[in-house]
């Protein structure tokens, strides 16, 4: 190779990338043990579990989200923007795709790029499991943009309900959302619009502070929350229903129409936005890299080593990843597994860089939390894959799920700069709209 130390790329600047790089950074790369390089589609990150705020306008994405460029500089690593397309794994390189305007017009060629040791970290999408019409008709939350397009939809919706509403004020017009998956994100959103409708009157959009919104969550199996224990689903379920939110249980949607959604009974959910939260997949071309071997839903398979199987110079970690935790049990694919499968790459690849052993990755479960906006939050705490764990709910329940969040700032940021942006965050409740109106 043309560099004296191993060059470490990342590709993904996720939960589990981005923490993975600002570690590896300070730890090699300002010390000059190793070259690092994060590579990603997108100039700037949100942590993920956020987007579902940022469709409703309760987040401002422009305010949270984190410069990689910027990043990079303050934590010792590189930053390449760019879309992984090829990886020749015989020549340790890397093909990205070339970068354009909005217009089409070429900004940058396709470039290679060589690695020492690669790191997969591209995190996972929505699995619409091949339901015809689904990916023309549905909106997902995937990533920042696809999150803002829904919140500007929703906004239309709600100045044309309001215009409507205006106009034939003793026949008030209704804006129906149809949510297809019940997981966290599903369970969520369908909150988080609740909040965001209530709130959406004090701003002059007419009627909506009135109940004018009907929300479906619609879930295939016979509980929301199918991941989580039935406590916590029971419950979820309970405060959903509360605030009025239609959820639909046993309910298997077969197509996807301009005009709705068509179950597996025959039944019609009629929706002016339809949003598409089912099962989760890593992207398709991961199948096609050069050998890698991948499973159904198109994670790389890794040993505990988090080592693909193919080749011990490639590691995956988060959710496009498929490591095992025991027999047919696999490490799911939460922000927390991203976060402990960084934190102990760090450690391996500190090992091997200085020819010891790597370690097994061992999950240990903390837990999982729901929030349903300023309803309620509800989940457990202390849970691991062999023991049990404690229910919790409401206040408590809420500054645990928040704390999740300042522990990513934490990671990236340091100390002092997360507790400066808490403080910053409560000034911006006092200086600007509770929701994002533009």
């Amino acid at each position: 190779m043309s560099h004296t130390v191993p060059h470490i790329v990342v590709i993904g600047g996720g939960a589990g990338g981005l923490e993975l790089v600002t570690r590896l950074g300070h730890q090699f790369g300002k010390r000059g043990k190793a070259r690092v390089t994060l590579v990603d589609r997108s100039p700037t990150h949100i942590w993920k579990p956020l987007l579902h705020e940022v469709a409703t306008g309760s987040l401002d994405s422009g305010i949270d989200e984190v410069s990689y460029r910027g990043h990079a500089r303050a934590h010792h690593f590189h930053f390449q923007l760019g879309t992984l397309t090829g990886i020749d794994r015989a020549e340790r390189q890397l093909t990205l795709a070339p970068i354009n305007d909005d217009s089409g017009t070429q900004v940058v060629p396709g470039r290679t790029l060589q690695y020492d040791y690669l790191v997969l970290a591209l995190g996972s999408q929505s699995n619409d499991f091949g339901t015809p019409g689904v990916a023309q008709h549905c909106n997902f939350l995937d990533s920042r943009e696809q999150a803002e397009r829904f919140r500007q939809k929703l906004l239309n919706q709600f100045l044309r309900l309001s215009v409507q509403n205006r106009d034939q004020a003793d026949n008030p017009a209704r804006l129906t959302i149809a949510i297809v998956g019940a997981g966290a994100t599903g369970v969520e959103l369908s909150a988080e619009l609740h909040n965001a409708a209530r709130m959406i009157g004090s701003f002059g959009f007419e009627g909506m502070d009135k109940g004018q919104l009907d929300v479906h969550l619609i879930e295939a199996g016979p509980r929301i929350l199918p991941a989580l224990s039935e406590r916590i689903s029971a419950s979820a379920h309970l405060e959903l229903t509360k605030i009025g939110v239609k959820v639909r249980t046993g309910t298997r949607i077969v197509e996807a129409t301009e005009q709705g959604l068509h179950t597996a009974d025959g039944e019609t959910i009629s929706a002016d936005l339809m949003v598409w939260a089912a099962g989760i997949k890593a992207p398709a071309f991961l199948a096609q890299l050069d050998g890698l071997e991948t499973n159904r839903i198109n994670q790389v398979m890794v040993h505990p080593s988090l080592q693909s199987l193919t080749d011990e110079r490639i590691f995956a970690i988060g959710d496009c990843a498929g490591c095992p935790i025991g027999e047919n049990r696999w490490v799911p694919p939460r922000a927390q597994a991203a976060h402990q499968m960084a934190s102990h790459l760090i450690k391996n690849l500190k090992r091997l860089f200085n020819q010891q052993p790597m370690q097994p990755f061992v999950y240990k479960d903390h837990g999982s939390l729901v929030s349903l906006s300023r309803f309620s939050t509800v989940g457990s705490l202390m849970g691991n894959l062999t023991s049990g764990s404690f229910f919790i709910e409401g206040h408590l329940a809420r500054m645990f799920y928040v704390s999740l969040y300042r522990m990513h700032q934490l990671a990236l940021h340091g100390p002092l700069a997360t507790l400066l942006m808490a403080f910053v965050e409560h000034i911006n409740k006092v200086l600007r709209p509770r929701l994002k109106l533009h």
